[in-house]
């Protein structure tokens, strides 16, 4: 008994091996990034931080390391807890972020709706109708009424046969007829069961599809979650940028405000000129009129800011008003190799993912030129009255099989597989051209990091002699070897130098974000990530 089971087995195993081994259309692969070796900016240095106050011309560039990936949590290496607190609390509640989760719930449950394609449908049924099956026009067609009325008169041969008995029998055919042709009620209940076999795996390319389409979805929430990071953290570097000029400028009131002053105590002896007066304030009002304009960048920033976070304008002003320096940037920054881009980027990843799912259509489309076969299958029971429907005696059943093979479409088949295999084909290009636009976007950050990195040095050189060239202007006026007007111009020079250094400061700073951008950090597990990662739970 046991070797005729396992004789039976055997066919059934190698059936099924079969079906599933079964699938047409092209496999997908993983496409060759085709980076180079190296960046094309070979001379990108990362800069140390900035000085607290201007230095002299010193070089204080570093090479960074380039074969270690940058940190996943790239804004740690500003040291600064409000720039990370903004970034997690960003990551928790940015709408946008969220409704890019959702999608992943979309997604996931397109691939249940595409697999639920492969299992048997078993439906529960059950009706009820009340039929008239119009036999009483057939039954007097066929003239039977004229048969039975002739089986009761007096020459019926019944009556020959047994004298009396055809009236009787006319009776029992009558109410026999009018049984026939009165109508009827029908009740059925029982169960509908079909299961196609996917023998040339259109279902299982179409589930392969779908799980590639939720890895596009994943890989664009990754994607949404390093745009914000890196939007949080620049209109952050903006925000603590405006601040620090506004400081700035603001001192340089109260200095002009003393120097107006000194200017007409010095009038009112005759050591300057009314012209010298009029002058000095015209320089403080023009300075003045910049602080309003830091104003509104503050507060344009810190409502940026209270939206990334999902939150009304206003909300973050209270813990951001306090005035803080812009984030230095660290000594080093790795940047990594090219050929690791393609792991990082999540853009990437997900033009890999539509390929993926163009590649895996293109086997759908093909699955439909081949049969259909599909097993069917129906049980229940059939009664005219409701309460014979449990007697096994009204069963019915029928099952067995199906195949439906397309014969004439009138060229749909055959325009769906080359549409199909056009996608495939955009999609292939799609990764291709992501993937060079993600070199040029590392190479340009390298390249505009390095050169603000040295403008911003340069800025540090100029301030410091513009400090200088003002101290000496000063004390030549206070000791009359000079005009006013050098004064002012020394004076007005410093304050550009000093508002330029600190608009370099920032830029480098925001730099630095944008190519950490570039090179994919910060969806990663960790940090901001895992924040992101528990707001998808509900997509898991």
């Amino acid at each position: 008994m046991r070797r005729a089971v396992f004789s039976l087995r055997m066919p059934v195993l190698s059936l099924a091996a079969w079906l599933a081994a079964c699938t047409v259309g092209p496999d997908f692969h993983a496409p060759n990034a085709d980076v180079p070796r190296q960046w094309h900016d070979t001379r990108h240095t990362a800069a140390t931080a900035a000085p607290a106050a201007p230095a002299s011309g010193a070089d204080v560039a570093s090479v960074p390391t380039l074969d270690t990936d940058p940190d996943p949590r790239w804004w740690r290496n500003f040291n600064d807890p409000t720039l990370d607190a903004l970034i997690e609390r960003a990551a928790r509640g940015n709408l946008d972020l969220q409704q890019a989760v959702l999608r992943i719930v979309e997604a996931r449950t397109q691939v249940q709706s595409a697999a639920a394609q492969g299992l048997p449908n078993v439906r529960a049924t059950g009706s009820y109708q009340r039929e008239q099956l119009g036999l009483k026009g057939f039954l007097e067609s066929n003239g039977v009424y004229d048969k039975v009325n002739r089986l009761g008169a007096p020459d019926s041969p019944v009556n020959a046969i047994a004298p009396g008995a055809g009236p009787a029998l006319q009776n029992g055919a009558n109410n026999l007829l009018d049984q026939l042709t009165s109508p009827t009620n029908l009740w059925q209940a029982g169960f509908d069961a079909s299961w196609e076999l996917d023998l040339f795996g259109r279902v299982r390319r179409s589930v392969e599809a779908a799980n590639a389409q939720t890895e596009a979805a994943l890989e664009s929430r990754n994607d949404a979650l390093l745009s914000l990071e890196a939007e949080v953290a620049q209109t952050y570097m903006q925000l603590r940028g405006a601040q620090a000029l506004r400081d700035i400028t603001t001192r340089l009131v109260e200095q002009q405000r003393d120097v107006v002053r000194l200017t007409q105590s010095q009038a009112k002896v005759g050591l300057a000129s009314e012209a010298d007066v009029k002058s000095a304030s015209a320089q403080l009002a023009q300075t003045q009129a910049q602080l309003p304009q830091f104003e509104q960048q503050i507060a344009q920033a810190s409502n940026a800011l209270a939206w990334l976070v999902g939150e009304a304008p206003g909300a973050l002003e209270a813990e951001l008003s306090a005035p803080a320096a812009v984030p230095p940037v660290p000594p080093t920054v790795p940047v990594g190799l090219p050929s690791t881009l393609a792991r990082r980027r999540p853009d990437i990843r997900r033009a890999e993912a539509s390929l993926h799912a163009a590649t895996a259509n293109v086997g759908v489309a093909v699955a439909q030129f081949y049969p259909d076969v599909s097993l069917t299958g129906q049980v229940g029971t059939r009664a005219t009255n409701a309460s014979d429907l449990s007697r096994w005696s009204h069963l019915f059943y029928s099952f067995g099989p199906s195949v439906s093979l397309p014969v004439f479409q009138g060229g749909a088949l055959v325009s769906n597989l080359r549409m199909s295999e056009a996608q495939q084909a955009e999609a292939a290009l799609d990764y291709r051209k992501t993937v060079l636009t993600a070199l040029r976007d590392v190479d340009n950050a390298l390249v505009v990091y390095r050169t603000d990195q040295a403008r911003r040095d340069s800025l540090a050189d100029s301030v410091a002699a513009n400090q200088t060239a003002f101290e000496l202007a000063r004390d030549s006026y206070r000791n009359g070897l000079t005009s006013f007007i050098n004064v002012l111009d020394a004076e007005r020079q410093l304050a550009q130098a000093r508002q330029q250094y600190a608009q370099g400061t920032m830029q480098v700073s925001t730099d630095l974000v944008a190519l950490y951008k570039a090179l994919g950090g910060g969806w990663q597990d960790g940090g901001g990530a895992a924040a992101a990662s528990a707001l998808s739970g509900s997509a898991r």
